[in-house]
């Protein structure tokens, strides 16, 4: 005689199993987030570099990607190690990838690297690039303009960028079949 089949109990096993290998996935995805870069375009460019407001800015939009991705599942690779490298490799938007052997080096299976165009103190475009590590590929890529140079102006541009160009659909490292 034969026990019937506890349905739920499979299903809820079925689940977990799911659960795990996506947990798995997940954390496999190492990102190198790389700091986003200012290119001042404006008639305000100062000769001495960008504001410290907008450093600060810049900091604070890298820092958003950043936790947003760990939120997301991924492991966000310490660039510290790198430090020397990438102070010399920079400003990225010049160097035609330079940084990916910097990524690959310190263990990342993805970058993302951003800039800020500065057009003028109402106009700024935040843009941002994803590459797997191992190809160079550009896997996505995306821009939004914001108006009003303020936190919360940069704050809603990278959070517009993360929800509907970065993660979605979640990135893997792999070019899409």
């Amino acid at each position: 005689m034969t026990k019937p089949v506890n349905r739920v109990g499979l299903m809820l096993a079925a689940a977990l199993g799911l659960c795990v290998l996506a947990g798995e996935a997940g954390a496999a995805t190492r990102v190198a987030v790389f700091d986003f870069e200012l290119l001042d375009t404006s008639s305000e460019v100062d000769i001495r570099g960008p504001k410290p407001e907008e450093m600060r800015r810049l900091a604070l939009i890298t820092d958003e990607v950043k936790r947003r991705m760990a939120a997301a599942g991924y492991d966000i690779v310490d660039l510290a190690p790198a430090k020397a490298r990438i102070e010399d490799a920079t400003p990225f938007r010049n160097c035609n990838g330079c940084e990916l052997p910097i990524a690959r080096d310190i263990g990342a299976n993805i970058e993302v690297i951003g800039l800020v165009q500065k057009v003028s103190n109402l106009i700024l475009n935040i843009n941002f690039q994803i590459r797997d590590v191992e190809t160079g590929q550009v896997l996505r890529a995306g821009s939004a303009d914001i108006r009003n140079n303020t936190d919360e102006s940069w704050l809603r541009g990278v959070s517009y960028l993360v929800r509907n160009r970065l993660l979605d659909p979640p990135p893997t490292g792999k070019a899409a079949p």
